[in-house]
């Protein structure tokens, strides 16, 4: 995910979407924990995920070897290079799905400090789209890890790292996938540049470098 617009430093496409997200999609702080699992898609940013945390409960897919060159495959989401946090991680989906809530699974569980929903966060990440694998960005190709808040960002980002009710936090250390929901990401409006359709759910996999 970006730092907010007229910052120094840009990170791609969602620089420049993430004050029209948060009109989207309400991203707020409190849209981003201690939310009810209801598995509903009707409004912004209030769907809580019912995913795993850790890889377990609600995956659909399967895991190769833990190797740093496995391959991970979790509800239509392949990811090459899964564990190996020093490279950028290859990312294909191909999905007919419309998930209603967010969907997680930690490639590598970290054991550093947790963030929260309100935390400060320095990542490294690539998105695509859910329905074609195509990537809309990626922070490995713009000058590597990026810092920002986890209030300025879309619903679906904040929890995902931050966790909520049914999501444990990321731990420095971690990479995650994280699929959202459209409500919870660019909502029935999409990007401007049409990058990201409208209604159309999203892909991150995401390392969380640091915590503050």
């Amino acid at each position: 995910m970006p730092r907010l617009p007229g910052t120094t430093r840009t990170a791609g496409l969602l620089v420049a979407l993430v004050v029209a997200a948060a009109g989207v999609a309400g991203c707020s702080s409190s849209n981003s924990g201690n939310q009810s699992s209801s598995g509903s898609s009707g409004s912004s940013g209030g769907t809580a995920s019912t995913a795993s945390t850790g890889g377990t409960a609600g995956q659909s897919g399967s895991s190769a070897s833990s190797q740093g060159g496995s391959s991970v495959t979790f509800n239509d989401v392949t990811v090459d290079g899964a564990t190996d946090l020093a490279s950028k991680p290859k990312v294909t989906a191909k999905s007919a799905s419309t998930p209603a809530a967010l969907e997680v699974k930690d490639l590598v569980a970290g054991d550093g400090t947790a963030a929260t929903p309100t935390s400060t966060v320095t990542v490294q990440y690539v998105g695509v789209r859910y329905a074609d694998g195509k990537q809309f960005d990626a922070s490995w190709d713009h000058g590597g890890a990026l810092s920002f808040s986890l209030q300025q960002v879309v619903p679906g980002f904040t929890q995902g790292i931050g966790g909520n009710s049914q999501v444990a936090p990321m731990k420095v250390g971690g990479r995650r996938i994280m699929i959202l929901p459209a409500n919870l990401g660019y909502g029935a409006s999409g990007t401007p540049d049409g990058s990201i359709p409208p209604n159309a759910p999203i892909v991150f996999v995401v390392d969380l470098v640091g915590v503050s």
